[in-house]
């Protein structure tokens, strides 16, 4: 989705462009933004951390009175860390955060807050509402609901489905909560829900769970196109191919791709683009260098994706 989410970027800059045009000019830095993001550990999370980091080079440029510091974790306690030393030792003005869980990072994320920092949350909300001044992310109940529809639409009353979530958080919550409530009336038995942490080993070892327990599975809801390879790796390993689809969700070209081309294990796909991380950032240098309004909640909605729409979505440069 590389085109779809630059022109989402490209637009925002525009509005910086015009609103930040004379402190552009001024070499004199009014501050600092400390971006903290998880590893890229699988594909979501590596175009995300691409998106990141061409960001900030860009914003380096339009923005000289800005500075920019960026550091990854691969486990809570590290994203802790490194944003109690972005304060401690590098004085930011304003925290972009995508927390690597929401429970472990609500409280270090609302220290921040309380000490007069400007908190923009990307994604995975925390665990306490109201702490950010700013919250971007994809649309998570459209997510799980565009998703549920297609579910209720394409499997006949009595079908057997599971279900892969995600990480524990809030994101994770509201889309299972969404799509529970789009599937809900249409007869499609739930056989089970566990957690693949958007990790393709993860959720590899629990289809293979889901895969020796349970004799009939017409589709599953990976929820996730990474958990959706792993999840098909165990189908595919225990001979059931022909027995069941799988729709994960994000719009990975390697999944859009096999959409496109009438894979019948892939029949569709949902939309959540890693580039919200830009618009973010984007959002939050406007913040520092003009009086541009940028609190709130700036949602990008799910779309989805069909072999008759698929080619709208892929793009082969794309890191994702």
């Amino acid at each position: 989705m590389k085109r779809r989410e630059f022109l989402t970027t490209a637009a925002v800059a525009g509005v910086a462009a015009g609103a930040g045009a004379a402190p552009a000019l001024a070499q004199e830095k009014v501050g600092t933004i400390g971006v903290a993001i998880p590893s890229a550990t699988h594909g979501f999370m590596g175009g995300l951390n691409f998106h990141a980091q061409d960001t900030i080079k860009r914003l380096q440029q339009v923005y000289p009175q800005l500075d920019f510091v960026l550091a990854t974790a691969g486990n809570a306690g590290k994203m802790v860390n490194d944003i109690e030393d972005m304060v401690a030792t590098r004085n930011i003005s304003a925290l972009v955060v995508l927390p690597f869980e929401s429970e472990p990072l609500t409280s270090p994320v609302q220290a921040v807050k309380e000490a007069g920092i400007w908190v923009t949350v990307v994604d995975r909300g925390l665990s306490v509402e109201g702490i950010e001044d700013l919250y971007v992310a994809g649309d998570n109940p459209g997510f799980g609901r565009v998703a549920g529809e297609y579910f209720a639409q394409n499997l006949e009353s009595g079908k057997k489905i599971v279900v892969l979530r995600g990480i524990p958080t809030t994101l994770d919550n509201e889309r299972v909560e969404a799509f529970t409530a789009a599937i809900d009336g249409s007869g499609i038995e739930v056989l089970d829900m566990q957690h693949g942490n958007w990790n393709r080993d993860d959720a590899f070892n629990v289809m293979q769970d889901f895969l020796s327990k349970y004799p009939q599975i017409d589709a599953v809801w990976a929820a996730d196109d990474d958990m959706a390879i792993g999840a098909m790796e165990a189908i595919a390993q225990a001979g059931r191919t022909e027995e069941m689809w799988v729709m994960g969700g994000a719009g990975m070209k390697e999944i859009i791709r096999r959409i496109a081309d009438g894979d019948p294990q892939l029949p569709a796909n949902v939309t959540y683009p890693p580039a919200q991380i830009s618009t973010a950032i984007e959002l939050t240098a406007l913040k520092l260098v003009s009086s541009t309004p940028v609190s709130g909640r700036f949602i990008i909605g799910s779309q989805l994706v069909t072999p008759e729409n698929a080619e709208q979505f892929y793009f082969p440069d794309s890191p994702f």
